[in-house]
Order: structure tokens, then sequence, then C-alpha cells
């Protein structure tokens, strides 16, 4: 294979290349096609599958298999003719096959590059980094969480219902005096305050006391999912069985031994120390992490292909994918459950996508001007590094992951590290 032309186009990023696959190659490739389709053609005097390929071609021309062929040497040729002209290819906007022989085929494509970006004053980059200061009162707060995970339900009589309390009611509803479907149930526990029914329906439950019957009023939302009950006014009548609120522990050296290995407040209260502290630092760091980035992605100059952005999303998309069907789930339930299609799905995506191509090119352009080089021990390095989190022999680590595509990510890890260290953290 090799390339026969590389012309840059008035597009930005945009280039036609002209390729020429040799006789050996496309031959090669003529054979696995024909390999692969023997077994389902039919021809006289032969058992199915079992027909000589130059049978087959006597019979459907000597052509039969070179569309096929030609569609299977394109991406390997692709590679290699960008690889030549030092250009990385994003997308393919199209591919024509020129002329095509025993002695090979030629092919004309239009494709879309990664730009060379530029990029300036990285170095020496302002941030500010967050306080780690670990007051009493982010203590407290610790104390407080873990008061609530430990709390229960306790039933009240003294009192009315109250938000944030756990109302125990039946109800019914009607609409113009009749009842409606979904719109009744028995010893329903709803959380008052929660805002997870129609508005104004737990407000009026407020106030009330456990043993009342009483009617509401209440109307469903112009954009409530029941078209029928849609903007219109409804009668509730509720039966108010219990009222429950939450009770929580007092805070004592009896509590600190039933929450953790400690037998005092204050050595709860230490041990929380350390854990805010370590908390605030981690969340410090990844805050100037982001500070720093967000500086590289204003910084970075030139024009970047939409497709960039839509190959990075509908990776993400891919990566989700994958987590779904490592808990038992798929795409398409997924999809369902949550009443979007494939472009939302994409869509969410979109915004960090654009962040995650900004900085991968800002970091790019940072390893081009530094002239940042990753040698042998690097990659041993980092080869160890994924055997040991994926619990895999370091070799077979190094067959499913090319040194080329690894160099490129160290190269863009040790761009960011010195960024990372000229920056100049207030």
């Amino acid at each position: 294979m090799a390339l026969k032309e590389c012309t840059k186009k008035e597009q930005a990023n945009s280039y036609e290349l002209k390729v020429n696959v040799d006789g050996e190659t496309f031959g090669n490739a003529v054979n696995r096609v024909y390999k692969k389709q023997v077994k389902s053609i039919n021809i006289p005097g032969f058992r199915k599958g079992k027909a000589p390929r130059h049978v087959i071609e006597k019979m459907y021309g000597s052509e039969v298999f070179y569309e096929d062929a030609m569609q299977d040497c394109y991406p390997d040729a692709l590679y290699e003719a960008a690889k030549e002209a030092g250009i990385k290819i994003v997308s393919v906007e199209t591919l024509e096959a020129i002329e095509a022989s025993k002695e090979g085929f030629s092919f004309k494509a239009n494709v879309v590059v990664e730009p060379e970006m530029e990029i300036n004053n990285y170095l020496g980059i302002e941030v500010t980094k967050k306080s780690t200061e670990v007051t009493d009162e982010l203590v407290d707060e610790e104390i407080e969480k873990v008061r609530d995970r430990n709390s229960r339900m306790v039933t009240v009589d003294d009192r009315a219902a109250q938000n944030d309390d756990v109302a125990v009611i039946d109800f019914e509803g009607f609409v113009d005096g009749e009842a409606f479907e979904g719109g009744k149930a028995e010893n329903y526990n709803l959380k008052l305050g929660s805002g997870n029914f129609i508005p104004g329906f737990e407000e009026q439950i407020v106030g009330h006391k456990t043993g009342e019957e009483f009617t509401i009023t209440v109307k469903f939302p112009d954009d409530y999912q029941a078209e029928e009950l849609k903007g219109k006014e409804a009668e509730f009548k509720i039966n108010l069985h219990e009222i429950k609120a939450k009770e929580l522990p007092e805070v004592d050296d009896e509590f600190v031994k039933d929450v953790s290995d400690k037998e005092t407040l204050d050595e709860y209260k230490a041990e929380l120390k350390e854990t805010v502290a370590k908390r605030l630092q981690d969340e410090a760091d990844k805050d100037v992490d982001n500070q720093i980035s967000e500086k590289l992605m204003e910084l970075l100059e030139g024009e970047i292909p939409e497709a960039m952005y839509d190959n990075q999303a509908n990776e993400m998309v891919r990566e989700f994918d994958m987590r779904l069907r490592s808990q038992g789930l798929d795409m398409k339930t997924y999809m369902q459950y949550m009443g979007m299609d494939a472009n939302a799905l994409k869509g969410m995506y979109k915004e960090e996508a654009e962040k995650r191509v900004k900085l991968r090119l800002a970091l790019e352009a940072v390893a081009r001007k530094e002239n940042i080089e990753v040698t042998e021990a690097d990659l041993d390095a980092e080869y160890g590094k994924m055997a040991e989190a994926y619990k895999m022999d370091v070799d077979k680590v190094k067959e499913a992951v090319p040194a080329e595509s690894l160099t490129e990510d160290v190269k863009v890890e040790k761009a960011l590290n010195l960024v990372k260290d000229k920056a100049v953290i207030k």
C-alpha cells in the first residue's frame, strides 16, 4: 500500500488522499472474501460452498469479489496513507474507487483530520486553591450525617404533621366528581416536603393530626404525563392513619461505640477531623486540576472539527453501554426506562465530550512545543501499572494496548504534569 497523493482542501482540516493498494495485498483480500462468501454460493456441479474461486469468477465475472475486497482493504490502507502523510484521520467523508485489477486498486478518500492547534502562555498558570481548614462546624456536620444514617422512624400522636414527617394515608382522587385511574391508594407512606406528589398535595396534609379525614384540592400541572388530567382541578379525600417522625440518636460515648471502633466522643471527633481533612485536600487538589484544565482549554487556538466531538461522544456512549452490560442491563432497556432515544443519550455527553477533546488537543500542543519524549522506561512503567490495576500479565496488556497509542497517552500525561508543576497556586 502506498500514498499516491495528499491534497489539502479549502475547508479547514480537510484533505483528499489518493491511495494505491498493491496486487499482493488486494489479492489476499479477494481470497479472504471468497472464503467467506463461498459457503453461501450455489454452482451447478458442485456441492454448496465447495465451488473453486476460478469457477465462480468465470460464471459471475472476474470482479465478483472486488467490491467487498476493497471494503476489506480500506481501513488499513487509509491508516498507512495517513501515517505516511503525517496526519490523523478523524472521519472519512467519502470513499471512491478509481480503478481495480489483479495488479491492485486505487481509491480516493476525502477525510477530516485532527488539527494541529496552537497554545501559548501555558506555563505559570495562576489558580486559587480552596481552603482545607477543618473547622468544628465541618466535624459537626459529619456527625449529623452519621446521626441521620442511624435514625429511626417513630410514631407521633401528640402533634400535627409537619414537613419531613412520613404521613401514612389513604387517598382517593376525583375530577369533576368522578374517580380517575391511578388516583387511589391505601396505607401510602408519603414523606411531606419531598415534592413527589402534585404541587400543593403535601402542603395541605401538613397541620393535620392522626385520625383526621379531610379533603384537599389541587391542580394537575399543564405538562402532567396523563393527557386526560393535564391542567385539571382534582379533589382528594384523605384519611390520615399515622404520622411518623425521624428520631435521631443522642451524641454521646454510647453512640460513638455503636457507629465506630472508638470509645469516646473526643476520639471519634479526632478521627472525623482526619477524615474531613483528607476529603478537603482531595477536593482542593481536584479543583486545582479543574482550574488548570479550564485555563488550558481557554488558551487553545485553532478550529476543531465537529467530528472530533461526535467521535468522543460516541466513545462515551460505548463506555456507558459496557458499564450497563457489566451490571446485567442493556442500552435498549435503559433508554426505554428513561424515555429517551439514542440521540438524547448521546446529547447527555456532548458537553463533557467537548471538554475532553479540547483538553487533549491542548496537552498535545504543549507536548509538541516542549518536545516531550516518551522513553521505553516510561512505557514499561505504564504497562506495569495497567497490569497491576487489571490483574493481568504484562505481555497480555501489551497485546491489548499498542505501544503507539500508549505513547500518545503518556506524552499527554507528562505534558499535564509539566503544566501543573509550573502552575502558580495561590
